[in-house]
């Protein structure tokens, strides 16, 4: 198949099809509803890095000062964050999904899926017959029920209010009185329908909807996003994607993001508990390690189009583009340059990060740079302080420099075909216009 040829089936066979994907109301409902979980991983982040930043001898002068009980008592503001993020999943995505559809009240279904959310899970039972329930299923435990009751439960609620399973009000009720009444139908369907699910799963060996969901979804699924070839796989997505316009990192982060996340809070709550980090992949694995200076580890060549670039076009896209690129945000070089549909470009952009995998992988796995530890540093730190950060090791911040330094490595033959293009076609101009000028 020649070029123009593959070329053509990709523009005109995959874009669709890739684009209506990321247009998808259920995977806009699932990033968009996340973003709601991230503020309390971000506060709560900020709490754990204060109580248990790997530096004993900080440890030791925060105890002397503050007294030995220190950091449980700071360990109240991270379980008030990070122990209720599946809840507030469930109430995102549930409210992201029925606003999409317009017609909607989205805050009836939200507390619905809550109600329902709430409804799966077992209840702890103490010595005095109270009961109480468990934190770690309102947590990152509950992030796959947040996730499929978030979705299901609000189509259900969706499908049975366009059916006008409904109660329906005259036009003088308030809108919100009307909405709550619009809800019963619907709503005690759901209910009813998850306690006969519950009841049901009882009798069976699962006992419990949690343990339907781990045993059949998330164990397979997080071993697989877990692995070193989930963390290929998924990034191959986010770079190929990304060569044709789409926001790779959020079609694969709306999917992936349950994983990712549910594996940081482990490693938050064992680095809280001073055990051993569980998990090498995690969000902050792929946001401070893979993707410095945005998705494909642009930050590299962003560097060479400032200080190398000798055609005024790339000179020009390097200083437009250097400054948001040390702050991840790559958009400027994607366009500009531009990455996306630059077949010179799209080597480089897949291979880089995909190597970032795979150094990153085995550094932490064999001990050579420590794991991320559940502090979720924003986004937008600049390399070398995020890897710090995440990792509360300088370990951290040479494995950047280092990913960096390979990235550029691989990237420089490239830069260097194109900047050579560019001066070619701007020597081409210039002579074009001096002969019209002649």
């Amino acid at each position: 198949m020649s070029d123009n040829k593959s070329g053509g089936f990709l523009q005109e066979k995959l874009m669709p099809i890739a684009g209506k994907v990321a247009a998808s109301r259920h995977l806009v409902a699932l990033r968009d509803g996340f973003a709601l979980v991230m503020p309390l991983i971000i506060i709560g982040s900020t709490f754990l890095l204060v109580s248990s930043f790997p530096i004993p001898a900080y440890l030791s002068f925060m105890a002397k000062v503050f007294g030995p009980n220190w950091a449980t008592v700071m360990g109240w503001a991270t379980n008030a964050t990070f122990s209720i993020i599946g809840m507030v999943a469930v109430i995102g995505i549930s409210y992201q999904l029925a606003k999409s559809y317009g017609d909607i009240d989205a805050l009836s279904a939200s507390m619905i899926s809550l109600a329902a959310f709430m409804l799966t899970i077992p209840l702890n039972i103490d010595k005095t017959g109270a009961a109480w329930v468990p934190l770690g299923q309102l947590g990152s435990l509950g992030l796959f029920e947040a996730l499929l009751i978030g979705l299901f439960v609000t189509d259900a609620f969706v499908w049975m209010i366009h059916k006008n399973w409904q109660f329906k009000m005259p036009d003088t009720v308030p809108p919100a009185v009307g909405y709550a009444f619009s809800a019963l139908i619907p709503g005690f369907i759901i209910i009813l329908g998850m306690w006969l699910l519950r009841l049901g799963i009882s009798f069976t060996f699962f006992k419990t909807i949690p343990n339907v969901i781990t045993v059949i979804l998330a164990k397979p699924l997080t071993a697989v996003g877990g692995s070193i070839w989930g963390a290929l796989v998924a990034e191959f997505f986010v770079s190929f994607l990304w060569l044709f316009g789409i926001h790779g990192a959020n079609v694969v982060g709306g999917i992936m993001a349950p994983i990712w996340l549910g594996q940081m809070t482990q490693n938050a709550e064992a680095a809280k508990a001073h055990k051993e980090l569980p998990n090498v992949v995690t969000q902050q694995f792929f946001d401070n390690f893979v993707h410095a200076g945005g998705s494909g580890e642009t930050i590299s060549l962003a560097l060479m189009l400032m200080f190398l670039a000798k055609s005024d076009n790339l000179k020009a896209i390097g200083r437009l583009a250097g400054v948001p690129g040390l702050f991840n945000i790559n958009e400027p070089i994607m366009f500009g340059m531009p990455i996306v549909l630059n077949p010179i470009m799209a080597i480089p952009f897949v291979v880089v990060p995909l190597v970032s995998v795979i150094t990153t992988y085995f550094s932490m796995k064999y001990g050579l740079v420590g794991k991320t530890f559940g502090v979720a540093v924003p986004w937008t730190t600049p390399p070398i302080i995020s890897g710090f950060l995440a990792t509360g090791k300088i370990s951290g911040s040479i494995l950047q420099l280092v990913n960096i330094i390979i990235g550029g490595a691989i990237y420089y033959p490239f830069f260097k075909i194109a900047d050579r293009e560019a001066l070619k076609q701007e020597a081409e101009t210039r002579a074009a216009n001096d002969a019209k000028a002649a």
